[in-house]
């Protein structure tokens, strides 16, 4: 497969797995919001701290109110991280390789954007956010459902697996991030009836209550962390999601599970090894933010030694040069 094609397809599936996972987050602010004394009541500012986007932000809206929160996370086109420019470059990308996707992603995927982007020119209201940014994660579940369904799962499937579950994982442990620096402002609300409420409306951004209520029972702050970072079977769990893009890598290039061929291959079997044999106690004793720090960090790494392996073909000595995938 040409290193173009291979290219586009991955950063399509990162781009819409982005998009879905921003609606995410202004979904877990709407929903621990709601009610909400004055003490709580600048919640914003932090969400796009989290989504690493707070001097552009500053710079061209000031004041972190509601209403310019949401519109520079999703509707702002000068913001690359924004729902809209996500699903304008993943439109892009699979625009190059229409003759890889099927018929049906591309129309699905259209359909999508112009829901989005009619949506930036006045057909949404704050009254109706909820439904809104629901409707954008439907959207892209059901992207994914007919790309499993229609696509033949050979080289190029497994690359736009790999980057959506590389991206799945970046965003669960920023939506775990979201709680740590919005959601507890007070220590005294430790262990309190509103601190398990965020931790199940934070659950619920990841649609993850069921399943956790089904297999873990009562809500705990180490019981939650350690059902989205080290729950194999969770499919928004890290650790899943870990799993699942070094299975696709694997199988792009032939190499046996345990093995490595190349930087791409250390470096993931490296961090999903670490997963392996961590405890929820050992990140509990680390700090949950430094924990989560040190993965992202590791798995931009990932990401660059993909980058390098697959996708920037150079002459042999010359240096290289890796793009940066986050602000």
């Amino acid at each position: 497969m040409l290193s173009r094609v291979a290219n586009s397809i991955f950063w399509m599936n990162r781009y819409i797995e982005r998009a879905e996972n921003v609606a995410r987050f202004i979904e877990v602010n709407l929903h621990l919001t709601l009610g909400l004394d004055n003490g709580f009541a600048n919640q914003w500012e932090p969400l796009v701290i989290t989504t690493g986007d707070h001097a552009s932000f500053v710079e061209r809206y000031g004041a972190a109110t509601q209403k310019n929160v949401i519109d520079f996370l999703t509707f702002d086109k000068e913001n690359p991280n924004s729902i809209l420019s996500c699903l304008n470059a993943a439109r892009e990308n699979a625009r190059s390789v229409r003759e890889i996707i099927s018929s049906a992603m591309w129309l699905e995927l259209n359909k999508f954007y112009l829901t989005v982007r009619g949506a930036s020119h006045g057909g949404w209201s704050v009254s109706r956010a909820h439904d809104f940014f629901d409707q954008i994660i439907v959207s892209s579940h059901l992207l994914s459902g007919i790309s499993d369904a229609t696509m033949s799962h050979g080289e190029a499937w497994h690359f736009a697996r790999m980057g959506q579950l590389l991206e799945r994982a970046d965003k669960t442990s920023r939506i775990l991030d979201v709680k740590y620096f919005i959601l507890l402002p007070r220590p005294q609300d430790v262990g309190t009836p509103l601190d398990t409420i965020q931790w199940a409306a934070l659950l619920k951004s990841a649609s993850a209550l069921e399943m956790y209520r089904k297999s873990r029972g009562r809500i705990s702050p180490a019981a939650v962390a350690d059902f989205l970072i080290l729950d194999r079977h969770f499919p928004r769990s890290i650790r899943f999601c870990l799993l699942g893009a070094e299975d696709s890598l694997h199988r792009i290039t032939g190499s046996d599970p345990g093995t490595f061929c190349n930087k791409a291959e250390q470096r993931l079997g490296r961090l999903r090894a670490e997963f392996d044999y961590t405890q929820v106690s050992d990140i509990i004793d680390q700090g949950l933010h430094e924990y989560l720090d040190h993965f992202q960090t590791k798995l931009n790494q990932v990401g660059d030694a993909i980058s390098e392996t697959f996708f920037a073909p150079r002459p042999v000595g010359a240096p290289v040069l890796v793009q940066e995938q986050y602000q």
